[in-house]
């Protein structure tokens, strides 16, 4: 079954990600209509499809002969296009940095799960090649997860300050997106997490680098179980290009009971055991944007329903607000 979809926002992975995936996939999936804030760029790409520039997510959600929303950028109307689709009907793909505050998130999953629509949130970390590889070696040679520590180092796109270069929801969504990588690593929720950050400027409301640590302790004893540390910085101009590559921190590292494993995103994994050093190739799997898109083709033309990582995207977001309180107050926060 081939579905007809609505593209709301482009975004900066669309050419990247999101258009190489739905050219391979044109046998499962094509493209009715495209609104974007931008007139020109949904009319490019429009023209590209053979598809029709939309005025209006209302209106695209509102057509007959489209089946689906690929939500692909946050824009203004925030998670709107969410509720739109949900009045329709039309299931959902959403890429987008979901609501930050507790009463926005429990309306939207209450509305998602009124209407009935099949639901995804794209978290690319976990469909990620060597993400699944290590998934599979967890289960079956390094044994269960110790420690994780997850570092992200995030160049500034302009020569200015770091709050000229970013916002409080492209911060919030990176630690989501890590927070919830170590959650699937780990295979098991945390229990409590404590917080650090370092302001820009003295007394600054902007910070250049964030640091939370999760417990998952089952007793409820920090120490006791599975730590990871995440960090995520702020501080290197994107004009320093020598410095940014300079000797970068593996995207995740993950000490487990029988070796420890090194993650590159999307494809590099290395990892040990009491054999040495084991290296494998992964850059022949699928790309992560067509596996995405595949799982949410299967999904919606299935006949049992799902709600694909809403669940798990508010989780770490609940987690990143707790992590908030944690660097305000100066103490651990149960979660």
């Amino acid at each position: 079954m081939k579905l007809r979809v609505g593209i709301v926002g482009l975004g900066e992975q669309w050419e990247s990600r999101h258009l190489p995936a739905l050219r391979t996939l044109a046998d499962r999936f094509e493209v009715r209509g495209i609104c974007e804030q931008v007139a020109h760029r949904a009319q490019r790409a429009a023209g590209e499809l053979n598809a029709a520039a939309v005025d209006g997510f209302r209106a695209l959600a509102s057509r007959d002969d489209i089946d689906a929303l690929l939500y692909l950028a946050d824009q203004w109307f925030g998670a709107t296009p969410i509720l739109a689709a949900c009045d329709h009907g039309k299931a959902v793909y959403s890429a987008i940095s979901l609501p930050l505050e507790a009463e926005e998130a429990r309306v939207l999953r209450r509305r998602v799960e009124e209407a009935g629509i099949a639901f995804m949130a794209e978290l690319p970390r976990r469909h990620a090649p060597a993400t699944v590889r290590l998934k599979e070696l967890i289960a079956t040679k390094l044994g269960q997860p110790r420690m994780l520590f997850c570092h992200r180092r995030v160049p500034l796109s302009t020569s200015g300050s770091a709050a000229s270069s970013r916002d409080r929801r492209t911060e919030a969504r990176d630690l989501m997106e890590l927070v919830d990588w170590c959650r699937y690593v780990a295979g098991i929720e945390p229990t409590s997490v404590v917080a650090v950050r370092h302001a820009e400027t003295p007394g600054g409301d902007s910070d250049d680098y964030q640091m939370m640590s999760l417990d998952f302790a089952g007793n409820g004893r920090p120490g006791d179980g599975p730590l990871a540390q995440i960090s995520c910085g702020y501080y290197m101009p994107g004009r320093w290009e020598e410095a940014v590559g300079f000797r970068p921190p593996p995207a995740l590292q993950v000490v487990c009971e029988n070796g420890i494993a090194f993650v590159d995103l999307p494809a590099a994994l290395v990892w040990f055991d009491t054999a040495g050093r084991h290296q494998e190739s992964l850059e022949s799997e699928r790309p992560v944007g067509e596996q995405m898109l595949v799982q949410f083709h299967r999904m919606v033309t299935s006949l049992v329903r799902h709600m694909s990582g809403l669940d798990d995207t508010l989780c770490a977001m609940r987690i990143v607000q707790a992590a908030a309180t944690s660097q305000a107050e100066g103490r651990r926060v149960p979660l």
